[in-house]
């Protein structure tokens, strides 16, 4: 350790006691997201996720897994904020590359569970801007005991690795993750969890389209039969026949087009029965586990038939109170903890009075707390948040 830092651990008050060691090795799911290869898996056996291609299948060609994540960080980055000082709140409101930095985390931590925001300062040292990392291009770098020392952001051939902290003990990256209990380094995201409802709703969602096309019926069997026992078609017959067949009679353009068969061929229609033509109870219930993956109620998504919330009123509310809530204080949090050596008792959390799916339950709040006679005025304002009044 050199002057700086044991100066820096002095000031800080780190403690004496040596660390328990962390696994260095990275049994993180999303191990493919960073060499991009894979190899064949056992049989039955499920496997590692590749996060690009998991990232394509659920956020960009699935519309509840979009909508899902999309109402969540949202909702987070539209939370009213309080912070303790005006130029914290600056940061935290400022965009990163374009986009607002709380929403920007909150989907990276709902799909990939890990958040990397990079601290830039200017010539003082002092933070001037926050920088939401892409997470699959980023990996830890553990020291000896197998805690974090660097990050290695990694975009094609380019390589920046990034020291957790500097020679004064200040940290040059915040490191923002969801719960794993089997990772010491990398968080678990919604992704993993809703992985095979997604791949079930885009496989329902292409049958129903090659139903669709197909005019919702298959075509059925063209049977040959000369009346002669042991004829058969040649292979170039065979071939010629199922050519023209699909190219003249499949479709949904041929849908109903009158077919003229030679002698010896007779077409035998078949029928699908309507739990074949009608995937819509698979979808719904493939889209329930993504919402249910994601923390979001299913009615907010458009699914009707659930009997958990009585209106879309109590479905927000339950929305902010058990997911938007908790998210934006595990963000807020360690965005506040990461920034508290440039602010003094560095404080962030989200304004509820300024919420109005929860206006109601403030309102109910107000008129107990107004309602308790026994209570000082000062304590009523505590209780309700208010800063006491100055004398």
């Amino acid at each position: 350790m050199s002057f700086f830092q044991s100066l820096a651990a002095a000031f800080k008050g780190e403690p004496v006691t040596p660390r328990a060691p962390l696994g260095r090795s990275f049994v993180s799911p999303w191990v493919e997201a960073f060499d991009g290869r894979g190899g064949p898996c056992a049989a039955g056996a499920r496997a590692p996720i590749h996060y690009p291609a998991a990232i394509r299948e659920a956020y960009l060609r699935n519309p509840v897994a979009q909508r899902a994540v999309r109402l969540v960080a949202e909702g987070v980055g539209s939370a009213p904020v309080r912070a303790s000082h005006p130029e914290l709140a600056a940061l935290i409101a400022a965009t990163s590359a374009g986009q607002a930095l709380l929403e920007t985390l909150a989907s990276q931590l709902l799909l990939h569970g890990n958040g990397y925001v990079q601290v830039l300062r200017d010539a003082d040292g002092n933070p001037i801007e926050l920088f939401a990392l892409r997470p699959e291009r980023v990996t830890i770098v553990p020291d000896a005991a197998g805690w974090p020392a660097a990050f290695l952001y990694k975009v094609g051939e380019r390589s920046l690795t990034i020291d957790a902290v500097d020679e004064l003990g200040l940290p040059n990256l915040i490191h923002i993750r969801s719960y794993h209990p089997g990772d010491d380094h990398y968080g678990a995201g919604c992704l993993e969890a809703a992985d095979e409802a997604v791949a079930l709703h885009n496989a329902a969602a292409r049958w129903n389209r090659a139903l669709l096309e197909n005019a919702a019926r298959p075509s059925g069997a063209l049977v040959y039969d000369p009346g002669e026992p042991g004829a058969a078609l040649s292979a170039d017959q065979f071939e010629r026949i199922r050519a023209e067949l699909a190219s003249a009679f499949s479709g949904q353009a041929n849908a109903g087009r009158p077919m003229l068969l030679e002698g010896g061929l007779k077409w035998q229609a078949m029928a699908l029965t309507p739990a074949d033509m009608d995937f819509a109870t698979l979808k719904a219930a493939a889209a329930r586990d993504i919402a249910l993956a994601f923390g979001v109620p299913p009615m907010l998504i458009g699914l009707p038939g659930d009997s958990t919330y009585a209106n879309y009123r109590e479905a927000n509310r339950a929305l902010w109170r058990l997911t938007l809530l908790p998210l934006a204080a595990k963000i807020l949090d360690a965005l506040g903890e990461g920034l508290a050596p440039w602010f003094a008792d560095a404080s962030l959390a989200v304004d509820t009075d300024g919420i109005p799916a929860l206006s109601e339950d403030r309102e109910r709040l107000w008129s107990q707390v107004c309602a308790a006679d026994f209570l000082s005025a000062e304590e009523k304002r505590a209780m309700l948040g208010i800063a006491p009044v100055q004398s």
